[in-house]
Parts: C-alpha cells; structure tokens; sequence
C-alpha cells in the first residue's frame, strides 16, 4: 500500500503583506559569566543574547515596547529556538545581534538572527525564533492585530 508523504501547511500571511524585512543590530559586550568550562560563550547565552536584542529592538527600532503588549493584555512565547553554531565569541568579544523579522503568520512571528564578532565581522551563530503571541489573561494563542502586524512588516 502507497502512503503519500506529508506536505507541509502554508503559513498564512496576514493580508499577504509584503515584509521589509529590515535588519537591526544590538551591540552586546561579553561577561565573565556568560564564559563557560571551554572558555567561550555557553551555547545557551546565544539565546538570551537574542531576546536581548529583541526586547532593545522591539522599543528602539520598531517604537514598541515590551511593556505596550503586556498593558494590551499580550505576551509572545519561545514556541521553537534554532541555533546553528559557527564559531565562537570568547570573554572580551563585543557581539552584534542583528535580527528581522522574517514571517508573520495568524498567531506566529518567525525571528531570524545572527551574532558576529564585532572586530572581525565574522558570524558566530545563525537561526530563528518561532514566537507566539499569547493573550495573558489566559495564556492561548491569539491572533496578531493587523495594526501589530503592520509595526512589525517593515
């Protein structure tokens, strides 16, 4: 019996609006505490390094703070964090976080971002976050108002 492979679901785009995709940068100094037994950057720092930048970004460059969704009752969750690793930041290093905004569906937002060495330029790490926007009061997933969506497209 022939069992056909599954096909993956398009995400829906909202409004099917054209996303600039426009990259920003956050410059993070590393800490001591961010080193680990191997004397470079744990790899889960890569990550906080990242929602850093995101929450810098969100009120700098997209004029939104965190703070605005949690007074509209909003919050976004991690639903996926992939990172690939390239090489690594080492006590001292200054990163650059650059992240855009790379899809946006009903309920989901797709970050991509990468961290490179400021003095060389070179990248360190590669990936994408998979938030989803939640509403607190009960913590499900809701639609991103189209006026969030617009914020976020450029």
């Amino acid at each position: 019996m022939f069992i056909e492979p599954a096909r993956s679901i398009p995400r829906l785009k909202l409004n099917q609006m054209n996303l600039g995709r426009t990259k920003f940068e956050t410059e993070l100094q590393v800490r001591p505490d961010d080193i680990d037994v191997n004397q470079h950057v744990h790899g889960s720092r890569y990550f906080d390094y990242v929602l850093a930048a995101r929450y810098d970004q969100m009120a700098r460059c997209y004029k939104m703070p965190m703070e605005e969704f949690l007074k509209l009752g909003y919050a976004w969750f991690v639903r996926t964090a992939h990172i690939d690793y390239k090489r690594p930041l080492l006590l001292g290093d200054t990163g650059m976080v650059r992240t855009w905004v790379d899809d946006i569906g009903r309920d989901t937002v797709r970050v991509q971002f990468e961290i490179s060495k400021k003095t060389t330029g070179k990248i360190c790490c590669n990936g994408y976050f998979d938030y989803t926007m939640v509403t607190l009061a009960n913590g499900r997933a809701t639609a991103i108002p189209g006026w969030i969506v617009e914020k976020y497209a450029i």
